[in-house]
């Protein structure tokens, strides 16, 4: 008689490991009233406020201490007078931008406390930055490294007030004071 062999299980099949983890669909975000109390939007307007005003505050100091160590280091440069760059003009002699001193500096480091003094001090704390001038009045001090930057806020307030339309705003450059030139000698 034929012996009765179990039926034969069906081999299960290895799965394939989940290669990533699927998420969890999405839930809305909990809504919360806007603004919150009056308290908490005058703080957020002054946190905001504070930190516009120290992201320009900080940009202008890096900007004057770039400009003092460009002073300290061309100091007596015939080629730049001084001031480590040299401002280009139009044949009209409107400012049309800058570039830097071609000459090799004369000293190669500079104190800190020297920078530091000369950027925070002195009326020529600004020279070697470049402001500019809209005819609506506005006036930004000089407080940019290169015509670019300054050019770019320019743009910034014409969008702001003048509704993107160009009206014939103008940059300008502090120099230092030179002094006198020294009378040449003549036989």
């Amino acid at each position: 008689m034929p012996t009765k062999t179990a039926p034969k299980k069906p081999t299960t099949r290895k799965r394939t490991t989940a290669r990533r983890k699927k998420l969890a669909p999405r839930k809305a975000p909990t809504r919360t009233r806007k603004g919150g109390s009056l308290i908490d939007r005058a703080g957020a307007w002054m946190a905001l406020r504070a930190a516009r005003h120290a992201k320009t505050h900080m940009a202008t100091a890096t900007s004057r201490r770039d400009a003092a160590i460009l002073r300290i280091t061309h100091e007596g440069c015939p080629t730049c007078q001084g001031n480590g760059q040299i401002f280009t003009k139009d044949k009209d002699g409107s400012f049309t931008g800058s570039k830097p001193c071609p000459t090799k500096p004369k000293v190669q480091k500079v104190s800190r406390f020297k920078v530091a003094i000369a950027a925070r001090f002195g009326p020529e704390k600004t020279s070697g930055l470049i402001g500019w001038t809209c005819p609506c009045g506005t006036k930004e001090k000089p407080r940019f490294r290169d015509a670019k930057e300054a050019t770019k806020a320019l743009r910034d307030h014409e969008k702001k007030k003048h509704g993107a339309k160009t009206v014939g705003g103008a940059w300008y450059a502090q120099v230092a004071a030179s002094p006198a030139p020294a009378p040449a000698n003549t036989p």
